[in-house]
């Protein structure tokens, strides 16, 4: 599982004096490379849509593309599945492009275009050479506002999804981690699938589409981000120039309140006799991108760590659950996991071990989320600190992956936050904070827990939730 890691800005950003002067004192001692980091534009225009952008001199590539606040959880159970439809339509052809037209202009170019669905966002890409930041402009707008939705090219893009989806269902981790959101979230547009269930694939219609795109495609939901080889004036007139229809509001004048997630203890079993390897995902309710428990959850990820028997390190990892798995031999791999939405979160860790380990591994793993309640170290703590620093920055590497950054922020927190001031609020977290956190989430809470294959010595729900405390230490 890849680690994935999100910035988030607390609530209360001065909640207490203590953290008001490790902000101050921290922030003194940063090196120049974060001090120094490049400045991010951002201009909103009259329609609302917002167009962001970091601009790296001497840079001959740029990554623009379009960032949306509108992905599965906006659905419904009738039409879930459609926002994903919606991105593998967009390449198919627009009213001034023909498919080979689209494909052949973006080769011409040396460019590369692309998209992706996510359960609130959906994105369109393309990373091209500075002197056709413009044309790519023209080009994402084309296929965002402008595609033909024809009929025929909906029939035939049934078979690819569902082929998709056979390949998805191959991927156990994939599948392990849909289960897990369809039981901790369930009745609620979290608990669906990016991809929709076989029947409304076969069964979403044009309307359907242009209903989603009519209520959710809106400019003050959209961003325009860039990074690399941009200039920023540039970038707003251009958007001006291709984006200037876009809505400002949807169709009937009516904007859709999101539904809330309603988190529910929970588990979701798939036991296959034959199978000797289960595929585990357990999870408690956590938080949002803008709590204030965003950094000390991130941290919590860094100190629980990642394992896999491949990668030799043996009992040498920093974790203590990783040590532990690694001594005993009870898993292939184990991966902490901290998931924020808008609204809620999913914290815990994601397993895939021997059958015959399963029942030894699951109290190791418990035992050690719920040490974080009672004994974490000022040295694990400030490991983590300096391990997630180094994650963000080199999660920054590459124009494609500041401008995912921008997006992502803009529509997440309505800003974005400089090195610097991410590296405050990682700086001013405790051990306590730690401590009041894992108290908060994981002591004497439900959890959610999905798991396939040879789980037959998996414990049942109320084994799991006893010990989600400590009756002493």
């Amino acid at each position: 599982m890849a680690l994935r890691l999100s910035l988030s800005k607390w609530s209360r950003p001065t909640a207490r004096a203590s953290s008001r002067c490790a902000l101050s004192t921290a922030t003194a001692a940063f090196p120049d490379y974060v001090l120094r980091a490049p400045t991010t534009d951002v201009t909103t225009l009259d329609s609302g849509l917002r167009v962001a952008s970091e601009t790296v001199q001497g840079s001959e590539t740029a990554t623009v593309g379009v960032w949306i606040d509108a992905g599965s959880r906006y659905e419904t159970a009738r039409n879930n599945g459609v926002a994903h439809f919606l991105e593998h339509l967009a390449f198919k052809g627009t009213e001034q492009r023909t498919q080979p037209q689209l494909e052949l202009e973006i080769e011409n170019m040396g460019g590369h275009l692309n998209a992706y669905t996510s359960r609130e966002q959906t994105v369109y890409f393309a990373k091209v050479f500075k002197d056709d930041v413009g044309k790519a402009v023209e080009i994402l707008s084309d296929i965002l506002l402008h595609s033909k939705l024809d009929e025929a090219a909906i029939d035939r893009e049934r078979d690819v999804i569902l082929r998709e989806m056979a390949e998805v269902n191959k991927q156990q981790e994939e599948l392990v981690l849909d289960h897990l959101h369809a039981t901790a979230f369930q009745g609620t547009g979290l608990g669906r699938t990016i991809l929709g269930p076989e029947e409304n694939i076969r069964s979403l219609s044009r309307t359907d589409l242009v209903d989603y795109i009519q209520q959710h495609y809106t400019a003050p939901r959209m961003v325009i981000a860039g990074a690399g080889a941009i200039d920023h004036d540039q970038l707003c007139g251009l958007a001006s120039q291709h984006f200037g229809e876009l809505p400002t509001a949807p169709k009937d004048g009516l904007e859709l309140a999101m539904e809330p997630a309603i988190f529910t203890g929970s588990d979701y079993l798939v036991k296959f006799n034959s199978d000797d390897t289960a595929h585990i995902a357990i999870a408690f309710e956590a938080a949002s991108w803008t709590s204030e428990y965003a950094f000390p959850l991130m941290l919590m990820q860094i100190m629980l760590g990642s394992y896999n028997r491949t990668q030799g390190l043996g009992r040498n990892h920093a974790s203590r659950l990783c040590q532990e798995v690694a001594e005993h031999e009870l898993a292939h791999s184990v991966s902490a996991f901290n998931t924020c939405y808008k609204d809620i979160g999913l914290f815990g860790v994601y397993m895939v071990a021997p059958d015959k380990k399963v029942d030894d591994l699951m109290w190791h793993v418990m035992n050690n989320l719920v040490r974080l309640v009672h004994t974490p170290s000022e040295e694990e703590v400030e490991r983590a600190k300096l391990n997630l620093k180094a994650i963000m920055l080199m999660g920054l590497d590459g124009h494609a992956n500041v401008a995912e950054d921008i997006g992502r922020q803009l529509l997440t927190y309505g800003r974005r936050m400089t090195p610097a001031e991410i590296f405050s609020r990682i700086d001013a977290v405790t051990k306590d904070d730690i401590r009041a956190t894992a108290a908060k989430f994981i002591n004497d809470q439900d959890h959610a827990l999905a798991a396939v294959g040879g789980i037959h010595e998996l414990p049942d729900y109320t084994w799991v939730r006893r010990h989600s405390y400590w009756l002493r230490y």
